[in-house]
């Protein structure tokens, strides 16, 4: 059995690259890298953001946990290719 990220039915992959709305203490949209896949959301790491959301960025160690139905993924991760012969 494939391991449990790949077999997700969302259409989301960690490494995907989003853009996130405004989130908890942060004002303005953010751009985030998928870490990890759950049923309806997505764990992101902060990669980019507005430089006066910085601080609430500190302080959430540059991780959100964010809706999949409120994010836009600008960048597909690379997928693995499936081997013939399994």
């Amino acid at each position: 059995m494939a391991k449990a990220d790949e077999e997700n039915a969302s259409g989301f992959h960690v490494g995907d690259v989003l853009l996130a709305p405004a989130y908890g203490n942060l004002d303005q949209p953010f751009t985030g890298k998928v870490e990890k896949v759950y049923d309806n959301a997505l764990l992101v790491e902060i990669i980019e953001n507005a430089p006066a959301d910085q601080a609430a960025v500190n302080e959430m160690n540059h991780r959100a946990v964010v809706r999949m139905s409120e994010v836009e993924v600008i960048q597909a991760a690379p997928q693995p290719k499936e081997e013939d012969g399994e």
